[in-house]
């Protein structure tokens, strides 16, 4: 669809959140004081300037909402944007939405803290925990592979590539295991441990391996283990193959045969350990605070996250991925569902930190754009 047409009709879509009254300032966008000073006002503490821009005139054909906490030397906050384009409701600055692969950071983290308990070694193999899972065709696996996308695992089926493919099946259910069958089904993509493949089916095996050492559920792991003890008390995982949000959140909406269309209620049940997760950028960012300070995941286990495979182009360690910008080493986590673009990211000594939540109309797609107008400011100085 060409830019024009889709700003008109997304402008049509919007007539009652415009009516409601002006969008273009943000709802809250404001420095907070620390004791180095007021962000916008330092030369250390995040660009405010450039924070607000990004923020700016929401709703708009990108996005229909955005939420940023920035933090380290210097805080900033900011929302903007409507939680329902049907009302035009302001966004909630704590609403809930779908964090995508960001939750992979959950399931990384339980693995490790389970290794440090003695209770899965990262150089034990698939075979000895789910024996029975992979055919013969497949040579040893390691946990630490998992952890860094080098199974040689190939993708599991899906619902659908695309949220347009998708879209008419939102409401079915495939089961982690029923993924994890036509993976396997279709044989390995290289030797384990040779190339780097970012893919969902390593967190599916992931948390089937888990489930298995602990005799517990995935989600009950997640609440006892990192939910409850760094106080993420929105965060959760859905119930079986309920498609619903619980409690206040921010709708998400995507671009559907040229029409905007609300893909808020999804079952994500197939995502399961690899994407299920629905939290807030406040909770998100008691995350990432509390694992890069070393009180989720100990040392030396949590050395794995911030490691990388001695492979070409390997750009992950266990869940987060490495950026440089600016020649600044940033270590964070990106999230996509449909209607939902997610981040998490922060300098290893956490003098920066980012969370945002954006309700992207093309979450799924190219998320280059959105990292540059709302993840790029937090860092560029």
């Amino acid at each position: 669809m060409r830019r024009a047409h889709r700003t008109t009709v997304l402008a049509a879509g919007l007539v009652l959140a415009l009516a409601a009254g002006p969008l273009a300032a943000p709802a809250f966008a404001a420095p907070e004081r620390t004791a180095t000073g007021t962000a916008g006002g330092t030369s250390t503490g995040p660009d405010a300037e450039a924070l607000a821009a990004a923020i700016a005139g929401l709703p708009d054909h990108d996005a229909t909402a955005a939420v940023l906490r920035v933090g380290g030397k210097g805080t900033w906050r900011g929302a903007a944007g409507v939680r329902d384009v049907r009302t035009g409701a302001p966004v909630l600055e704590n609403g809930r939405f779908r964090a995508g692969s960001v939750t992979k950071v959950v399931t990384a983290a339980i693995v490790l803290q389970l290794a440090s308990e003695g209770r899965i070694d990262l150089d034990g193999t698939v075979q000895q925990y789910l024996p029975g899972l992979l055919t013969a065709d497949f040579h040893p696996v390691t946990v630490r592979e998992l952890l860094n996308y080098t199974s040689g695992l190939r993708s599991g089926a899906s619902l659908g590539d695309t949220v347009e493919e998708g879209y008419p099946h939102r409401f079915e259910t495939l089961t982690p295991q029923q993924v994890v069958a036509s993976s396997v089904a279709q044989g390995p993509a290289y030797e384990p441990g040779t190339h780097q493949d970012y893919d969902n089916i390593h967190y599916t095996v992931l948390g089937m391996l888990m489930e298995k050492v602990t005799g517990d559920s995935y989600a009950h792991q997640a609440a006892v283990r990192i939910f409850r003890p760094l106080g993420m008390r929105d965060s959760s995982f859905p119930v079986g193959a309920d498609p619903r949000i619980h409690g206040p959140h921010n709708r998400g909406y995507d671009w559907i045969d040229g029409r905007l269309t609300d893909v808020t209620d999804w079952n994500m049940s197939d995502r399961w350990a690899a994407g299920d997760m629905i939290s807030t950028t406040a909770d998100l960012e008691k995350l990432l605070v509390g694992l890069f300070s070393g009180r989720v995941v100990p040392e030396p286990q949590l050395k794995e996250m911030f490691t990388l495979p001695d492979v070409p182009g390997a750009r992950y360690g266990a869940a987060l991925e490495r950026f440089e910008l600016d020649g600044r080493v940033i270590w964070g986590k990106t999230g996509s569902r449909p209607g939902y673009a997610t981040v998490i990211a922060a300098t290893p000594d956490l003098s920066r930190t980012l969370v945002y939540s954006v309700t992207s109309t093309d979450a799924k797609g190219d998320g280059q754009a959105v990292a540059q107008r709302f993840a790029y400011p937090a860092f560029n100085r």
